[in-house]
This record gives C-alpha cells, structure tokens and sequence, in this order.
C-alpha cells in the first residue's frame, strides 16, 4: 500500500474515532467513514484509548441490575 493511501486510511479512521468518541457518529456510520466494518472498528478503539461504550455508574448498574 502507498503511503498516500495509508496516511489517508489512518487519517479517516481518526476522524472517525474522533466523531463517535463525540456522539456525533454511531459506531456504524464511524466504521463507514473509516471504510472498515463495524466489529473492526469498535476492537481498534483501544488503540485510541476510546472506550466501545460511555455508559455512567449509574447506567451500569442498571444494566447489570436489569440483566
């Protein structure tokens, strides 16, 4: 792959973590802009230390409570 052509992938997927860590993009529509799929974009999120989910304490014990 050029470098070109790496940079831009690199470049897009950074855009996209940007949005979704944002709210501005569902994990889908990041993965889209990325030109990746869903599953691989949300196990590349670590790598920008940004979590699959933002779920607050409170949330979370909720989900638990109600799982």
């Amino acid at each position: 792959m050029p470098i070109a052509d790496s940079f831009e992938q690199e470049e897009r997927m950074a855009m996209a973590v940007k949005l979704f860590e944002m709210n501005r993009l569902s994990s889908g529509m990041a993965a889209q802009l990325a030109v990746t799929n869903r599953v691989s974009f949300l196990m590349q999120l670590s790598q920008y230390d940004v979590p699959m989910q933002d779920l607050t304490l409170d949330e979370l014990e909720s989900d638990l409570s109600n799982a």
